[in-house]
């Protein structure tokens, strides 16, 4: 359907800009979720009032954004073809922004709706996967290699693995405290407007920090990556390359002599078009010192750089995923697996960024969105999961489990996420505790993360199939 137009036109450019809305406001809902989670014990148990809770969790998840980098911010983007993400006439990839949003957005609404507490990553994950599978059936391509299994594989792993981790940790960290504290206020559900003894509210303050910045240096980052694409979808000639990676500019033409025999040998079905990309970076040097030049300047692009810039990151992509997957190849030799994960590292440079600007505006909408919509999923963990109403035991267990947990994960790689390992962690606590857990609610919870990805792949990949078939 939006084939049909062409690049510059006013539907384009239209929902390019809606575009930018809802991936904003899919972050937004991302603080309903997975920051709500971080704040939900401190809420909760009267350490903090909530406002000061949500200010004090945005101002982590921002430090955190900054602190992690932004090579979380880009892993999922990875999982698309190249060719989705820079479509071969240089249009902008609206049928993919669109299809991914919508699908995404509609589904943490819903749950939020409903006070169920979800993986906002899980529904970014599913409805990539879903553009990803609907563009593999559009150009009749195998679902082998348009559809990135390995992360759907690393998916399922953090649905069972996470849930157990949060549930038998936190509850057996709640036992000991039962059996080593004698102090009672540690295990009586906080009266109103009350705060716990200082040290207790110190700790649960901590842990609140803990998991806030955790979530900051991992999940708080992968919007990141799709809100740069909105915005070279609007502002390519200004936005399409780094100013900061000049230099890994200019010596992309040596690097694509380099990938060359590695594409040759251990290359996918799509290897001949990375073959003509890595060929036309090779001979792209006075192009490339060009737009080197142009970017040291620091003026404002010509906006008849957009054809030309947009080519060359899709050329950039094309290599760089042939890369990624000599990575992934059983048979290659260390070597070259080395050298495929140097060149994956110095050609991704001039591509994948984020300025500052982008970052504080995912860290805003973070916060904006937990103040907004942390009430649902608080009075969910704090109230509706367990039989009894949590103490500030449960919450400070869950929490310090949580926090070590998710702040471990990224040197781990062990697939956890922020929401199931809070929220499996109360539900631990409470059954330790012998209050019990409202089967009701964990079984509409564990439904709702169980059906996660196949719904949003589902709906991600219909919108795609639409957008983006010619015959619409």
């Amino acid at each position: 359907m939006l084939v049909h137009f062409m690049p510059s036109s006013g539907i384009v450019i239209g929902m390019l800009v809606a575009c930018f809305v809802m991936v904003l406001a899919f972050e937004a809902t991302n603080g309903f979720h997975d920051a709500s989670n971080a704040v939900a014990t401190v809420i909760y148990t009267q350490s903090l009032k909530p406002v000061p809770a949500v200010v004090w969790s945005g101002l982590m998840n921002f430090v955190g954004v900054l602190v992690g980098g932004i090579a979380v911010a880009y892993a999922l983007v990875e999982i698309l073809p190249p060719d989705v993400l820079t479509p071969p006439n240089g249009a902008p990839a609206v049928p993919m922004l669109v299809s991914i949003f919508a699908a995404a957005l509609f589904w943490n609404i819903l749950t939020w709706a409903f006070g169920i507490p979800n993986s906002s990553s899980h529904c970014i994950i599913g409805a990539l996967i879903g553009v990803a599978a609907a563009d593999a059936l559009l150009k009749s391509r195998s679902l082998s290699q348009g559809v990135d299994w390995k992360q759907i594989v690393t998916v399922l792993e953090g649905l069972a693995i996470s849930p157990v981790l949060g549930f038998v940790l936190a509850g057996a960290l709640y036992g000991l405290l039962r059996l080593i504290v004698r102090k009672g206020h540690l295990f009586e559900t906080p009266e109103q407007d009350k705060p716990p003894v200082w040290w207790l509210r110190a700790m649960l303050i901590l842990t609140c920090t803990s998991v806030s910045f955790s979530h900051g240096t991992n999940d708080g980052q992968k919007s990141i990556g799709l809100i740069m694409l909105t915005i070279i979808g609007l502002l390519p000639a200004t936005y399409a390359l780094n100013p900061q990676a000049i230099d890994q500019l200019q010596q992309l033409h040596q690097h694509a002599i380099e990938a060359m025999p590695l594409i040759q040998k251990y290359g996918d079905d799509v290897k001949q078009q990375a073959l003509k990309s890595a060929q036309a970076l090779q001979n792209a040097g006075p192009e490339l010192d060009r737009q080197a030049s142009q970017l040291k300047s620091n003026g404002t692009p010509p906006d008849n750089e957009r054809a030309a810039r947009s080519q060359l990151r899709g050329y950039i992509y094309d290599v760089t995923s042939q890369m990624k997957h000599v990575g992934e190849v059983k048979n290659a030799s260390p070597e070259d697996k080395k050298l495929a994960g140097t060149l994956l590292k110095q050609m991704s440079l001039p591509v994948e960024y984020a300025p500052l600007w982008v970052r504080m505006l995912s860290a805003l909408c973070l916060g904006i969105g937990t103040m907004v919509g942390y009430k649902r999923v608080v009075r969910t963990l704090g109230e509706r999961l367990g039989r009894q109403h949590m103490t500030p035991g449960q919450g400070l267990s869950a929490e310090l489990v949580g926090s070590v947990l998710i702040g471990t994960a990224g040197f781990t790689g062990l697939p956890v996420s922020t929401t199931h390992i809070v929220t499996s962690g109360i539900a631990g606590t409470m059954v330790a505790g012998g209050q019990g857990v409202q089967g009701n609610m964990l079984l509409r919870i564990a439904l709702t993360w169980i059906v996660t990805l196949p719904v949003t792949m589902l709906l991600s990949a219909g919108l795609f199939y639409v957008l983006a078939n010619p015959n619409f």
